[in-house]
């Protein structure tokens, strides 16, 4: 077990999250902005959306039973981190819908395989020292932030159609970072084993995965439309920038003091404000676009609405999978709650974005988080295995 914290690869492993999500911080703003640009209409930039995240239900489940079953986790991310560089190189020579669909499929298959796996790879380098995570992804934030302010800057001057050419570079990047970085290993004491479908059956378990499936709905339209939503009030790329990142800033905030949250808080507190703040952030989105004051106020509560109820997540998975489907459950996670909840919120925010208006989008968002703090303060967190995550 590492114990000692030099065993730690602490800077590999930030390493990759700063790449990853610096690819991220390319990817989520500005692709819609881009998808815009060569003529897609709201419908088909929500269907477009969907197969992106769409995958998520299939590949990291795939990816993380190979990866439990041979134990080689980081030559999984290293194959699918340089497969997700050169199939996205091909979004320079599509030209229609049937092309930019079927790229989308092949890249995001690859892509969506690499951040479940690392998630368990930091872990087991982590060992019992998992409450050091939050100070290892918040690098993730910062890799968001540089290139979210670079791109909005930029953008003002430089056409959008150099887009794809940053993200490949970044995507390379992540790609390299993951060649330097060493494989970790489960270290299991267990003496039985605990099957996979006799976990995910618990109620407190598929309770989890609903409220996670209704928490990445609610942020699909912004995911998806919030920079579109931002043009049409006519904010500029830098403004828009400056908002996407802000909120990336109160969730490194978040990381930062994560660790001392985790010694007076539990994770079912923890997610509870999350989910309640996160249905007023919708509203605020929805019905204050027309003041700048609201909408910073909102992107404050990113700290809580993704970076608070990830984090929770995250240790959730893994007291509920335990080491042996680590890998399994990391994937079950990603691909419930990103994959089938994107999804399905790009659908009905793309279907819905010019027939109901982003108000009502928005709202509906809100309704969701309502509903997962129902069923949140219910059944998720009321057994004692959330307090094993606090650092004693």
């Amino acid at each position: 077990m590492n114990n000692n914290p030099m065993s730690v690869p602490y800077w590999r492993l930030s390493g990759f999250y700063f790449f990853y999500f610096a690819t991220v911080g390319g990817f989520l703003p500005y692709w819609s902005l881009y998808l815009k640009d060569a003529r897609f209409n709201p419908i088909e930039i929500g269907q477009l959306s969907a197969l992106l995240v769409g995958t998520r239900i299939i590949a990291p489940n795939l990816w993380g039973w190979i990866a439990d079953r041979t134990g080689k986790s980081l030559r999984i991310i290293r194959i699918a981190s340089f497969f997700a560089a050169l199939l996205f190189s091909g979004f320079l020579f599509a030209h229609n819908f049937f092309w930019f669909a079927w790229i989308t499929i092949a890249f995001s298959f690859f892509w969506n395989a690499v951040l479940p796996q690392f998630e368990a790879v930091t872990l087991f380098h982590l060992s019992n020292e998992t409450h050091r995570y939050s100070r290892i992804r918040l690098w993730g934030s910062v890799g968001f932030i540089v290139t979210v302010l670079g791109i909005g800057w930029s953008l003002d001057s430089q056409p959008i159609g150099l887009l794809p050419i940053v993200i490949i570079a970044l995507l390379i990047l992540n790609w390299w970072i993951t060649l330097i970085t060493p494989e970790a290993h489960a270290i299991s004491h267990e003496s039985t084993s605990i099957g996979m479908m006799k976990i995910i059956k618990k109620p407190e378990v598929l309770a989890f995965f609903v409220v996670n499936i209704l928490i990445q709905i609610s942020h699909a339209p912004y995911y998806v439309f919030y920079s579109i939503y931002l043009k049409h009030y006519h904010y500029s790329a830098a403004i828009t920038g400056l908002l996407w990142a802000l909120g990336v800033l109160a969730e490194i905030v978040l990381f930062i003091y994560m660790n001392r949250l985790l010694k007076s808080c539990t994770l079912r507190a923890i997610l509870l404000f999350s989910l309640f703040l996160a249905t007023g952030r919708w509203l605020l989105i929805g019905w204050g676009a027309d003041y700048l004051g609201l909408l910073i106020l909102a992107q404050l509560f990113h700290a809580a609405t993704f970076g608070g109820s990830h984090v929770v997540a995250i240790h959730l998975v893994h007291l509920y999978f335990g080491r042996q489907h680590q890998g399994k459950g990391q994937a079950l996670y990603s691909s419930l709650s990103y994959g089938l909840g994107g999804m399905l919120g790009s659908l009905y925010s793309g279907n819905y974005w010019e027939v109901s208006g982003p108000k009502i989008v928005y709202s509906m968002a809100a309704l969701c988080c309502g509903i997962a703090f129902v069923i949140a303060s219910i059944w998720v967190g009321r057994e004692n295995a959330q307090n094993k995550t606090a650092p004693g």
